[in-house]
């Protein structure tokens, strides 16, 4: 997106074919910029994270930083209707103007629509559809909005994207349901009745001349907790803050960008390095820790650029790009369970 000079793409791109490799930062070609993470920086989302990516960290300017965030909405399920009775997620991406200040309105809209689309058509994939966000079977359901918001761009936006989102989600409570079923209550009434049944009862409390006599319609109460077939509408036991954690924590796949120079590649490109290749290969991988093999799971595979890559090409490729996106799985993971350490001692020590 931004623009070089000849000069400094053929400059770039020497460096990075040299041997050994340089790069401006002083990086090896595969290796990252530093990564920051914090969960649940937005109070009244239902899970959210803040990453970023090369941030100075004395004075937080630059780097790549980018904020998701979950919120979940009750949704109709009916003619007409969206709803599915095993919910949905639906995933936006938002721009701010100030990370792409070289961008026409326009072509930011069209930037969003593209990050949108690439983050959706993975995400919201059916095999990664949450067990846990079904309420009552053929009429109510959660919608799970997932919006990510790209604060600041210095480059491999989709790997900082699919990681805030992969934080949120797994930051994410689904409060607890239970269906609740109205039905008329089954004890008779005391005494008769002019008019009989409860209606009459009604009417001759309200002709009574004694207007301090008071009538129990019913001895009991006509909201029934209990789980029914025949549920008309649910309560939640739990507050909205509560609740148990969003299923599919071991899927929710990561984004690895390969950066493709003639015959080599590199990851994790600053916004220089991107102007200077012809094409990027994303790679969206998961390592779920219940699956009954330990191999990784391919979500999704997307090509940027003019580059051409052959099938042997392209499979060494896929074997390195899983290799890298391993090791950052397992960091990111790591992030995340001291992230949660730290919140379950707040919550002792409150």
């Amino acid at each position: 997106m931004a623009s070089i000079s000849k000069a400094e793409k053929s400059y770039i791109q020497a460096g990075l074919l040299a041997d050994p490799p340089s790069r401006a930062d002083g990086r090896s070609k595969n290796v990252f910029r530093t990564i920051s993470l914090e969960t649940g920086v937005a109070p009244l989302a239902n899970g959210s994270a803040r990453l970023s990516i090369g941030r100075n960290p004395h004075d937080g300017s630059g780097g790549t930083e980018v904020l998701a965030a979950t919120k979940l909405e009750v949704e109709d399920i009916g003619p007409g209707s969206q709803g599915l009775d095993s919910g949905r997620i639906e995933c936006t991406v938002s721009c701010s103007p100030a990370a792409y200040p070289f961008l026409s309105s326009n072509a930011l809209d069209e930037l969003q629509y593209d990050y949108t689309t690439i983050m959706s058509s993975t995400l919201t994939h059916p095999s990664l559809r949450p067990s846990n966000i079904s309420i009552l079977q053929g009429k109510k359901s959660w919608l799970l909005h997932l919006d990510v918001v790209v604060l600041t761009d210095s480059g491999n936006a989709f790997d900082a994207m699919f990681m805030a989102a992969r934080a949120a989600l797994c930051d994410t409570k689904v409060p607890r349901t239970r269906a609740v079923e109205y039905r008329a209550s089954d004890s008779k009434l005391k005494g008769k009745t002019s008019s009989g049944g409860i209606m009459g009862a009604v009417l001759d409390a309200s002709s009574s001349k004694d207007m301090d006599v008071d009538v129990d319609v019913m001895e009991s109460s006509s909201f029934n907790t209990r789980v029914h077939s025949k549920a008309t509408d649910f309560e939640l036991p739990d507050y909205w803050d509560e609740g148990e954690i969003l299923d599919g924590k071991g899927r929710w796949p990561i984004c690895i960008t390969l950066n493709i120079v003639s015959a080599t590649h590199f990851l994790d490109a600053t916004t220089p390095e991107e102007a200077s290749v012809s094409s990027r290969l994303l790679l969206m991988f998961s390592f779920p820790s219940d699956s009954s093999t330990s191999k990784s799971q391919l979500y999704g595979m997307r090509t940027l650029g003019s580059g051409e890559f052959s099938v042997s090409q392209l499979s060494d490729l896929l074997k390195e790009g899983e290799s890298y996106a391993k090791e950052v799985w397992k960091a990111l993971n790591s992030q995340l369970d001291e992230e949660t350490a730290l919140k379950l001692k707040e919550m002792k020590r409150f």
